[in-house]
């Protein structure tokens, strides 16, 4: 399993994502940044990085968030739209959620993150949506 690599920041590239496509008004649990994948903890109700170390409740995606956030600050997430992500992307390959690297994106499944998250459009622009799309 390869990690999917972040080439710059990453950016919503889908035109005016609808109300249907966001989460907003969330908190961030720890620091994120723009793109990474992201679930919403029940205990606490903030945004916490996903990650496909276990199949457990982490392992979910709510969404992608759209914007860098610190510990306290508010995240919007985004799924089901269009990114500008990498480089050298491989048209058409499917994306899933890293199980090495808290809200990272990989080209192969891990242990929480059985099921792709997204897709690669082409060699810069992925698609990515939550989890049970």
């Amino acid at each position: 399993m390869a990690a999917v690599a972040k080439s710059g920041t990453p950016s919503i590239c889908s035109a005016s994502p609808g109300a249907e496509h966001q989460i907003s008004g969330l908190m961030a649990g720890e620091a994120i940044a723009a793109g990474d994948a992201c679930y919403v903890k029940a205990a606490d109700g903030l945004a916490w990085l996903s990650t496909g170390a276990a199949a457990n409740a982490a392992a979910k995606v709510r969404g992608f968030a759209a914007a860098a956030a610190a510990v306290g600050e508010a995240v919007t997430l985004y799924s089901g739209v269009n990114w500008y992500y990498g480089a050298a992307l491989s048209p058409g390959a499917d994306l899933f959620l890293s199980g090495a690297t808290a809200g990272a994106l990989a080209d192969a499944a891990s242990t929480g993150g059985t099921a792709p998250v997204g897709f690669v459009i082409d060699a810069t622009r992925v698609h990515l949506h939550r989890s049970g799309y």
